[in-house]
């Protein structure tokens, strides 16, 4: 039934029947228009009002709940419902893994229309919480005022903050008070940062006019204890700039790299920035089954260190080398995986479009003595050609962990037309890993499939599929 509502159609009585697309519920009209729900577990009963029609679903926020699901439970953190990031924490874990798998097998089969073997059950994480090596947080002089704050009239002194940006309004800072993502001392160094900034009058970014001195935080805390630390500034005031940096050095003596940049461009992307060394050395190391990785302020890593390490497990066991093999690593990163698995191979080829993760990994093989892989850079779709193979040879294994868009269709091409006997496929992000598997259904066989939950408290989920070429080919 629906009625009108402030010119918003509002649906009442509704039941919360699954969980869809980036995280939100999904329930049905009596007609049988799907619902997206931004604001619900499958199991609630709620009345819905609707804010965008689209051809084919509608999409809404539960105004009053009827009655709340079994699959509830209670957020930990405050900021729950305001910030964007975990947006799971009112859906119970063992919850939050089943609607995982589900949607990855959901994914293969009505996506890629594939035949699955028996599926392994998810791999859940250890920690829920305090899990991520890596955050960034912005600074704003234009903080998000809770709707409580602007209806109360009262003037607010200070509308400096610290956190996350505010889904949907880009230029809005919610200020975080403790965020359960990054084990401590994270909470410390930032509340610290912003304390001592108020206290000492530095201005905070305003995003509108491109203005302040504090931009953005960065802190990486990786599972040895190491610690990095990067603060961007925007204005170039040398006095306020190394108060700041000595409070951080003198306050919090277990920073093992503090750092910082002058980003002065319109976005506070830093991969096109110099990033300055003001205290211990510009690097961390992470390790990982005695592999040690270096990791710099623009370093890519896996921000899950602890499921990174199940993740490329499954990947090598999937793999089951022998030690005569070669093996090909596409999309390879800063070489983790590569080097994972190369003890057990002949030799691994690894192939990255970024210059600086393929520096990263010549730099942490070399640092861990693995001689048997070789590293090279260029957009996958084109290095990764005939001539490329008959330089390097035939491989009997491809691993490959492309980013969320999938495969390039030539890449998948190419791996059709080398056709070694098994692929490993590593997604994060199994609508387009079943877009590719469906183009390879031919020639070969999904074998395994195994999903690894590397970010709880959210909807986001990794899968890892063998693909074994079909006996017939």
């Amino acid at each position: 039934m629906s009625r009108k509502k402030n010119k918003n159609v509002v649906f009442e009585q509704i039941e919360v029947i699954d969980a869809g697309a980036k995280g939100k519920a999904v329930a049905r009209t009596d007609e049988g228009r799907v619902i997206f729900i931004k604001n619900a577990v499958p199991g609630d009963i709620v009345d819905v009002k609707i804010f965008k029609k689209r051809r084919g679903f509608l999409e809404g926020e539960a105004i009053n709940f009827h009655s709340l699901s079994d699959r509830r439970t209670e957020p930990v953190c405050e900021h729950f419902g305001v910030c964007g990031g975990c947006k799971w924490q009112h859906m119970g874990y063992e919850h939050q893994l089943f609607f995982k798998q589900k949607e990855v097998e959901n994914n293969l089969k009505r996506l890629g229309h594939i035949e699955l073997p028996e599926v392994s059950p998810i791999l859940g994480s250890e920690k829920q919480y305090f899990y991520r090596n890596k955050m960034e947080f912005a600074f704003s002089n234009a903080r998000w005022l809770t709707r409580e704050e602007i209806e109360s009239g009262d003037e607010i002194d200070s509308r400096n903050a610290l956190g996350f940006h505010i889904p949907g309004a880009w230029d809005k800072i919610l200020d975080v008070k403790k965020c359960h993502l990054q084990e401590d001392p994270s909470n410390a160094i930032r509340l610290a940062v912003k304390h001592f900034a108020n206290e000492n009058d530095l201005t905070f970014f305003n995003p509108r006019e491109h203005a302040g001195l504090l931009r953005s935080l960065m802190l990486r805390i990786v599972s040895t204890g190491e610690i990095m630390v990067v603060i961007q500034f925007y204005d170039d005031n040398k006095d306020q700039r190394e108060l700041l940096l000595d409070y951080l050095k003198q306050e919090f003596p277990e920073i093992t790299s503090l750092q910082y940049i002058i980003n002065q461009k319109a976005n506070d992307t830093i991969y096109d920035q110099e990033v300055v060394l003001y205290h211990g050395r510009d690097h961390i190391y992470e390790e990982m089954e005695g592999l040690r990785f270096k990791i710099n302020a623009k370093s890519f890593y896996q921000t899950n260190s602890d499921q990174a390490y199940e993740l490329y497990k499954v990947a090598r066991n999937f793999a089951d080398l022998s030690g005569n093999e070669l093996v090909y690593d596409l999309y390879t990163g800063t070489g983790t995986i590569a080097q994972f698995v190369a003890k057990n191979a002949k030799k691994v080829i690894g192939v990255e479009a970024v210059p600086e993760a393929i520096e990263d990994a010549k730099a942490n093989a070399q640092l861990n003595g693995i001689e048997n892989v070789d590293f090279f850079v260029g957009d996958m779709k084109n290095v990764f050609n005939e001539a490329f193979i008959n330089t390097h040879g035939l491989p009997d294994v491809i691993i490959t962990d492309p980013p969320r868009d999938g495969m390039h269709k030539d890449v998948v091409q190419q791996i059709l037309n080398i056709a070694p006997d098994k692929v490993v496929y590593v997604s994060c992000n199994s609508a387009t890993q079943a877009r590719d598997l469906a183009l390879m259904d031919e020639m070969y066989k999904v074998t395994k499939v195994q999903a690894v939950d590397m970010f709880p408290q959210t909807h986001h989920v990794e899968n890892v599929v063998l693909l074994e070429k079909r006996q017939n080919i």
